[in-house]
């Protein structure tokens, strides 16, 4: 039995949070970070310092802190409040942050200057019940602070909080800084459902329960897992990995993803996945639940498409507690990489039982999709064609500029559809329209890469893909960007990172034979040539219309020595591959003098003659 003593003490906890953190960042990383390190620099950890607080861990968009006193804990929420809202006069919407804010009295623990314990999640409880600029207290702590401060207590009476097992009053501090409620308004008598309906109302998305009209692209609303286990402790890492999941999903340009606040207004109640899809107005819900046996949890998640109630996606995960923030970051990492490509399969299904007089944009650019990974000469045309609709019918689509840009290129390096250089030139040229409609846009930046890679400019490659990757580092056309352009300047082994990971980011993409022959290259330009060979095969059996890989396979063969295989490898690159001729007698513009001669090299090895 161990003889360390437990640390308890009594103390007033502050717990805190952004309203409607995932919208903000999802509008503006950058400038919502920005922000928000501002705030805590000029404003909060001052306030705090000044009323003898000390800031105990910042999760992101939440901060815990201890106070020795309720009246200095009170004291600090209410000038941070009132400042934040002073500051936020005048600002946009998009621009103005907004905390919401729990304190509660009571024991806590300390350990390794962090807190645990009932105190502790009284008060994240509290929090989450407040409006954005709001303050929600206990009933211990209006008692303690009744008569010693100049503030207005409204009694919420004793909504149940999750995993709390006994009643806790709780209050509504009436603030009167701008844009606060007045002190004498009134509340509805169901303390819990006017919660929730604030809570909902503070992303500004349906308060009313009226059907909202669904947004321009794939729209998910994430629902806070729920805790299946006995032990309370788990509550913290299924609210912990649905949020994570929903910041995860914001980075994705394609999605519309609702924010946490709005989505954690169902926490706790039965969920009816047609009625949460009507109120939040989205097309996709999902849904998961933790259990916990002995040191090992499992996690299960399902991808729901809300009008029809059909499963889109579903797995389960299964891990061992060890360290709990690895396993969070681990199986959010492993849900996200997994809806995003369900969702856009889904999409696309949906896209081609539409008949195509009827298409609006995103259809128009779903079809193009739908025929772009067909990964043929007919098919990249009528992509082209699909892709140019729906810039036609929105001109700041940036998806769809991106996609008539990716499919320009292909008509000349991939099929010998188009001179090489027009195509090329104005795949550029398109993908630069794409940045200059959105510059932050992960697409187009990784769009960009693309394109740059191919005029061998590969510093400004290295740079787009780069960018894209700062706002959305589980973005699968990124890597493979990055990837393309490492193996093009020469750093094959440095590339194999990148693709391996674009790979594993979207293992079912339409594109991975595209990635494996990077691969193969990338392990051919390093004299690999075993892996080389392996990695042709395996593009080949992955899309066996792709025939690119077939001249790269007579080359590794032929620097091995395996005259009869390289032979028959080469007769199929000959006799398929409209562009051999192109790739063999002229060095295309993205490959390195010293890399086509040591292609050639292999594929005389193979028994070309030329």
């Amino acid at each position: 039995m161990s003889g360390d003593r437990v640390e308890r003490r009594l103390a007033a906890i502050l717990a805190a949070d952004v309203a409607g953190y995932s919208r903000l960042i999802g509008a503006d990383e950058e400038g919502t970070l920005a922000r928000l390190r501002a705030l805590h620099r000029e404003l909060i950890d001052p306030k705090i310092a000044e009323h003898k607080g000390r800031l105990v861990k910042t999760t992101g968009d939440g901060m815990l802190v201890e106070f020795a006193s309720v009246v200095d804990a009170l004291r600090c929420a209410a000038e941070v409040q009132g400042a934040i809202a002073e500051r936020n006069t005048g600002a946009p919407p998009a621009e103005s942050i907004e905390f919401r804010i729990g304190i509660h009295q009571g024991d806590i623990v300390v350990e390794a200057g962090d807190l645990f314990g009932d105190g502790v999640n009284i008060a994240a409880r509290l929090e989450a019940m407040a409006e954005p600029g709001g303050i929600c207290v206990s009933g211990r702590v209006q008692e303690d602070a009744a008569g010693r401060l100049d503030l207005a207590f409204e009694d919420l009476g004793e909504p149940e909080l999750k995993n709390i097992a006994r009643p806790v009053r709780v209050y509504r501090i009436a603030l009167t800084q701008p844009g606060a409620r007045a002190p004498g308004s009134t509340l509805s008598r169901d303390a819990r459902a006017s919660a929730e309906r604030r809570r909902r109302a503070e992303a500004g998305e349906n308060p009313s329960g009226a059907v909202l009209p669904l947004p321009d692209k794939p729209s998910v609303a994430v629902l806070p897992f729920a805790n299946m286990s006995s032990d309370p402790e788990q509550e913290f890492l299924a609210d912990g990995i649905a949020e994570d999941v929903i910041t995860a999903l914001s980075r994705y340009p394609s999605l519309f993803v609702i924010a946490r606040n709005s989505c954690f207004t169902y926490k706790g109640g039965a969920i009816d996945v047609k009625k949460v899809g009507r109120e939040l107005g989205v097309r996709y819900v999902l849904e998961g639940s933790l259990r916990k046996a002995g040191s090992r949890i499992r996690v299960t998640a399902q991808l729901i498409e809300a009008e029809t109630v059909n499963h889109v996606w579903a797995d389960r995960y299964d891990r061992d507690l060890a360290d709990i923030f690895a396993v969070q970051d681990e199986i959010t990492e492993a849900v996200t990489i997994a809806i995003a490509p369900a969702i856009s399969q889904a999409e696309l299904q949906r896209a081609m039982r539409k008949p195509p007089e009827n298409l609006d944009a995103w259809a128009a650019y779903q079809r193009g999709l739908w025929h772009f990974d067909k990964a043929n000469a007919e098919d990249n045309r009528l992509a082209q064609q699909f892709f140019q609709k729906a810039v036609d019918l929105d001109p700041r689509f940036v998806s769809a500029w991106v996609g008539l840009s990716e499919s320009r290129a292909r008509a000349g390096w991939m099929f010998g559809a188009a001179e090489l250089a027009a195509s090329m030139n104005s795949a550029l040229d398109l993908a630069r329209q794409a940045i200059a409609l959105e510059p932050a846009n992960p697409e187009a930046c990784a769009c960009l890469a693309h394109n740059l890679t191919q005029h061998a400019d590969y510093g400004g490659a290295l740079a787009a893909a780069q960018r894209a990757l700062a706002v959305s580092p589980n973005f699968a056309f990124a890597h493979a960007a990055m990837g393309a352009a490492l193996v093009m300047s020469g750093r094959p082994k440095e590339s194999l990172a990148a693709l391996e990971t674009s790979i594993r980011l979207d293992p079912h993409s339409s594109l991975l034979a595209h990635r494996l022959l990077h691969v193969t290259m990338a392990h051919y330009y390093a004299r690999e040539f075993e892996a080389a060979v392996e990695a042709a095969r395996n593009a080949l059996r992955s899309h066996p219309s792709f025939v690119l890989p077939h001249r790269w396979l007579a080359a590794a063969l032929g620097q091995l020595g395996r005259a009869e295989e390289a032979r028959e490898a080469l007769e199929k690159a000959a006799g398929m591959e409209a562009t051999f001729d192109m790739y063999i007698r002229n060095r295309p513009p993205w490959m390195r003098p010293e890399d086509h001669a040591h292609m050639l090299d292999g594929v005389r090895k193979a028994g070309w003659e030329g």
